[in-house]
């Protein structure tokens, strides 16, 4: 007897179900052993604890952070009267190790809202700018220095974020003068737009305020209004190989949000 049109489809549902959940199950073992390689990994904490007296840009002041408040009473809350405490923040969204979303320089632009989960957890690549620091202290990473580094460590891989480092984040906490002096080492433009262009990054970051050794401002344009984000004021970077470790980076879904205080880490193998 030859099957009618309605077993057939039962048939062929049946089979879509059976392959979907072996798919499930094998997606799921993979995902453990995943885990079970990021728990013995190594982890590197890339962001700076900040208070109301670290380094921000002039333009923006210090953070506050003051005790929360009953609206009612206007005391304070305190763990002996009312079991907890809290704290009221006042401060500029692009504040310590913080990200830069498109919308922050581009009016149509992603928001901190619409970065897709994707982005946040990345293969972590590390140019290292320390080497040409002792003969130009502001130093900008050319693109001549990235095919340096590509002759040593090869190809930067599509998708990737691409830090820069340039050990500025040891003076955050010990000479936060120093820190925030100008100019600083940074980026060149050309090695940006390369990376973008031609590596196909997803997004970079460094150790400085800012993007650009410049007060242009052009670096950090090209970033934001091509759509990309990036992360500034990481630290310790001298503490994570030139490739080979994942960056998890992410931040409050604030919506609409133009920038906000990021926590960034990395996964050593």
């Amino acid at each position: 007897m030859q099957p009618n049109s309605r077993t057939i489809i039962l048939r062929l549902i049946a089979g879509a179900c059976i392959l979907s959940a072996t798919s499930a199950a094998a997606t799921a073992a993979s995902l453990s052993e995943v885990y079970k390689t990021i728990a013995n990994a190594h982890f590197v904490d890339l962001t700076h604890s900040f208070g109301t007296d670290t380094p921000v840009w002039s333009g923006f002041g210090q953070a506050k952070m003051t005790p929360a408040i009953d609206p009612a009473t206007k005391r304070p809350y305190t763990i002996t009267n009312d079991g907890f405490r809290t704290t009221y923040y006042e401060m500029v969204g692009q504040y310590g190790t913080h990200v830069d979303p498109p919308a922050h320089f581009d009016e149509h632009g992603a928001t901190m809202d619409k970065i897709p989960l994707k982005q946040m957890v990345l293969r972590l690549i590390v140019l290292d700018d320390t080497p040409y620091l002792a003969k130009d202290p502001n130093h900008a990473f050319s693109l001549d220095d990235l095919r340096a580094w590509e002759r040593k460590n090869g190809r930067v891989p599509a998708g990737a974020f691409v830090a820069l480092r340039t050990d500025m984040y040891k003076d955050w906490d010990s000479n936060p003068e120093r820190f925030k002096r100008s100019p600083f080492p940074a980026w060149k433009l050309e090695t940006l737009k390369f990376l973008y262009e031609q590596r196909h990054a997803t997004a970079t970051g460094h150790e400085s305020m800012d993007t650009d050794t410049t007060d242009k401002m052009d670096s950090e344009q090209y970033i934001l209004k091509n759509g990309h984000y990036q992360i500034e004021v990481m630290a310790n970077l001298d503490q994570v190989p030139a490739k080979g470790a994942l960056i998890v980076v992410t931040w409050p879904k604030v919506r609409d949000g133009l920038g906000f205080p990021a926590r960034a880490f990395a996964i050593v193998p």
